[in-house]
């Protein structure tokens, strides 16, 4: 009697021939690799404390601890996914990024960049975890890698170069529709003159943020729905600009016509705050309802993938 000999997978062989991730490889990394975390922490705390100062404070990067929180808790709920498939990267590739990463994470440590602290962190964490998870498992959670990209704020020369024409536009588009109904309102760039009082269109209101926000929970929300259907994703992601733009516009309204009439203090007190919550859940509210209208295109991209 014979019988037919069982070869090792390939998982197996690479997880018996590596010697950074043994079969308990949770338990090694802390006992083995603790100097590793401790450097990784070293970079990590005193970044993180940062933009949680500088940029979660603020309007504009409001939606970072919604993605830290909702980023890992979807890795965990992906661990038995990609689990399977680690298998330690080339050191030959990850160590001489590793050292480019640190270098630029040290300049922006220095020069007091956030951004190019945040991005050459993002940068390390993602070369590490190269190391010791490999490309395959890194395939798997994709989607958790690049939406942890939303965490830190954009450049600020970014932010201008894309903040004045939009500003310009919603500027020009609300006075002239309150003119049409017969409002003093004039403009000077992007300051508004409403009856006395002047009102700034600050980068706040020109719609970048919506726009980043949106994006971000507008990514998770498509990834965990539709299955991480790429080509639909991006159907969807191009419909939140226009949305994210138009929510703008009409809380530059909402702000002008509350200056109008109850004068410059309530208008910038909490009501502008309310103002800017209120115009992002419609913006939401508006990605979901395409989303429902425009289902019929979800299911024949879906039917096109699966041909």
């Amino acid at each position: 009697m014979s019988s037919t000999p069982t070869y090792p997978s390939k998982e197996a062989e690479a997880h018996a021939r590596a010697d950074l991730l043994p079969p308990d490889w949770r338990h090694a990394i802390v006992e083995r690799h603790w100097l590793l975390l401790l450097g990784a922490l070293a970079l990590i705390v005193p970044t993180m404390v940062m933009v949680a100062q500088d940029s979660w404070s603020t309007e504009q990067g409001a939606h970072g601890p919604v993605v830290l929180a909702t980023g890992l808790w979807l890795v965990l709920r992906m661990r038995k996914i990609f689990t399977p498939a680690i298998a330690p990267g080339s050191l030959a590739i990850a160590l001489p990024l590793l050292l480019l990463f640190l270098i630029v994470y040290a300049l922006g440590r220095i020069s007091g960049t956030p951004e190019i602290e945040g991005y050459a962190l993002y940068a390390v964490l993602i070369d590490v975890a190269y190391v010791y998870l490999g490309m395959r498992a890194m395939r798997l959670i994709w989607f958790p890698i690049l939406y942890f990209f939303f965490l830190f704020p954009p450049p600020d020369s970014v932010v201008a170069a894309v903040t004045q024409p939009l500003k310009l536009g919603i500027s020009r588009a609300a006075v002239a529709l309150l003119d049409a109904f017969g409002f003093p309102i004039a403009r000077t760039g992007v300051i508004i003159t409403v009856d006395q009082y002047d009102i700034l269109v600050a980068a706040a209101c020109s719609g970048l943020n919506s726009i980043i926000s949106l994006s971000a929970i507008g990514l998770f929300y498509v990834y965990m729905r539709h299955n991480a259907n790429w080509r639909y994703a991006m159907l969807l992601m191009l419909a939140i600009v226009p949305v994210a733009v138009l929510a703008n516009f009409v809380r530059v309204l909402v702000l002008i016509l509350i200056t109008y009439y109850f004068g410059d203090p309530v208008a910038q007190g909490f009501l502008h705050g309310f103002a800017g919550m209120t115009m992002f859940a419609i913006a939401l509210l508006g990605i979901f309802g395409i989303d429902m209208i425009i289902a019929p295109l979800r299911r024949r991209l879906a039917r096109a993938g699966q041909g």
